[in-house]
C-alpha cells in the first residue's frame, strides 16, 4: 500500500505540461494583434461619430472668418489693451491702456447706393 502511495505522488508531482499552457508558435502571426485590430475599430466608429459635427464646426469657422477679419482690423495691437472684465451684469468689457497711442479714426464708409 505504500509503495502505491509513493508511486501515485510520484506520478502526480512528475513536470507535465498544464492544459492551459500551450507551446508558443515557432512564427509570430503576421498583421496586427487584436489589441490594435481593436483600437483600430473604436477609433473608425469615434471617427464616424464625430465626423459630422467637425464638418459643421469648420462651416460655423468659415463663417465666422469676415467678422473675425473686421474685428482685427480695428484692434491695433493687443499688448495696448488690458485684461477683460466681466461686469455685474454679464458684460464683458476690454479697455484701452491709458499709455497706448491714440486710436486713429475708421475710415469713412462709401456711401451707399439707394435704389
Amino acid at each position: 500500500m505504500m509503495i502505491r502511495a509513493a508511486l501515485l505522488s510520484a506520478a502526480l508531482l512528475s513536470p507535465m505540461p498544464l492544459a492551459a499552457q500551450e507551446a508558443s508558435p515557432a512564427e509570430p502571426e503576421d498583421g496586427p494583434s487584436l489589441m490594435e485590430r481593436g483600437l483600430s475599430l473604436f477609433f473608425e466608429g469615434f471617427r464616424q461619430e464625430m465626423e459630422p459635427a467637425l464638418e459643421g464646426m469648420g462651416q460655423a469657422l468659415g463663417e465666422m472668418k469676415p467678422a473675425m477679419d473686421e474685428l482685427m482690423g480695428m484692434i491695433d495691437s493687443m499688448t495696448y489693451y488690458q485684461m477683460p472684465e466681466m461686469l455685474e451684469n454679464g458684460d464683458i468689457i476690454i479697455r484701452r491702456k491709458p499709455d497706448a497711442p491714440p486710436v486713429a479714426p475708421p475710415a469713412p464708409e462709401a456711401p451707399g447706393i439707394d435704389l
